[in-house]
């Protein structure tokens, strides 16, 4: 199994990540986002937190235009699996890969803790480690976490069961209390909160450690 972490100038969360999946069992390579293509053989890209580019257009719409991401697209396009966390969500909404967008947070403030969710589906190779309705902590970290998107794009997440985690108790005013969605085939996962944070008990839980793990799974039995 073989997982490639981008890397954006910005990105702070990128050798957690890269830890998460080595725990798992993958065999993992940081990737530079000016790269125009992606290790031979790679099953997941992994998009991580941080600052990419410092933000300083709107969160992910520089790094959406790196050389890397057409490589990303292309991977997503041949049905391979893509898992943007935080700002890497933000990239993957920019890239369009995701629909709707991360706005800035409800009470105009970043927020740092600990954050319980509720596992929205278990239908997918990054959830199937969980019931549907199950509660998980994940740490939250971000100013721009709050998820909008128009009627129409609401719907169709929750009659396709796309929505992979709801907060409980919303952070940052996000529509529906959505915390991550998935793309039409499932391959691609986008959530704010950090599941590579959580994969070791002396981070203070495990919660995060059933995605990697699960994901492994997924591929190995494929």
């Amino acid at each position: 199994m073989k997982a490639a972490v981008i890397v954006f100038p910005g990105s702070n969360c990128d050798r957690d990540l890269a830890v998460a999946f080595r725990a798992a069992g993958f065999e993992t390579t940081m990737v530079w986002h000016k790269d125009g293509a992606l290790p031979e053989g790679v099953d997941v890209v992994g998009v991580p937190g941080g600052f990419s580019y410092g933000d300083y257009l709107r969160c992910g719409a520089i790094a959406a235009q790196s050389p890397v991401m057409q490589a990303v697209s292309a991977h997503a396009g041949r049905g391979g699996y893509v898992l943007g966390i935080c700002n890497g969500f933000q990239v993957l909404c920019e890239t369009r890969l995701l629909p709707g967008a991360l706005m800035r947070n409800a009470g105009l403030k970043f927020v740092c803790k600990m954050q319980r969710l509720s596992v929205g589906t278990a239908d997918s190779a990054f959830t199937a480690g969980y019931a549907a309705g199950q509660e998980v902590v994940y740490p939250i970290a971000h100013h721009d976490g709050n998820y909008v998107a128009d009627a129409q794009t609401l719907a169709a997440l929750e009659a396709e069961d796309r929505i992979a985690f709801r907060y409980i108790g919303n952070p940052n005013g996000a529509m529906g209390d959505i915390a991550g969605i998935l793309s039409p085939n499932r391959r691609v996962l986008g959530l704010m909160p950090h599941p590579e944070r959580v994969i070791d008990a002396g981070q203070g839980g495990t919660d995060g450690a059933v995605m990697f793990r699960t994901l492994a799974e997924a591929l190995v039995a494929a």
